[in-house]
């Protein structure tokens, strides 16, 4: 099958920089899947950053403490690693470039809309975990917040 003007014309007026923000879960595989696909339909590339929430250190609960901080904190930045491996492994596959990020954040979905800045994303894909209710009162969204405050296109699978 070969290209057509309106096709060429299509590929190149694409997403060519898509930011896909992993928590290693299942629902974050269905973004990274979809991205890389699309990444590959239009040529494109994939940013793959996934955010260590540190240790949530609270001075009312020192004598308690469990874990070590620096521990957890290694811990949970060895997993976003893994994280983001296992998206440039999935592009590779593809054929379709990828750079891994990690960053360590109280607030992740900052440090998304920072990574879409600073790498001139065209487009967020990233998963929702679907809270509703109370839940999503008191956990928050932060795919809500990305939304809230993203310049750039953010599609949402679920």
């Amino acid at each position: 099958m070969t290209d057509t003007p309106f096709s060429t014309r299509r590929r190149q007026a694409m997403f060519k920089t898509i930011l896909v923000p992993t928590d290693g879960s299942h629902l974050s595989d269905k973004a990274i899947n979809t991205a890389i696909e699309f990444a590959k339909f239009s040529s494109g590339r994939i940013i793959a950053l996934s955010v260590a929430e540190p240790y949530p250190f609270s001075p009312m609960a020192e004598s308690t403490m469990a874990t070590d901080p620096g521990t957890y904190e290694e811990n949970m930045l060895a997993l976003a690693k893994l994280n983001v491996q296992k998206v440039a492994d999935a592009a590779r596959n593809a054929g379709v470039p990828c750079e891994m990020l990690t960053a360590q954040a109280f607030n992740p979905d900052e440090e998304i809309i920072s990574a879409a800045e600073k790498y001139h994303c065209d487009a967020i894909f990233m998963a929702s975990h679907g809270r509703s209710g109370l839940s999503r009162l008191f956990l928050g969204s932060k795919t809500q917040r990305v939304l809230a405050h993203s310049t750039i296109p953010v599609l949402v699978l679920r």
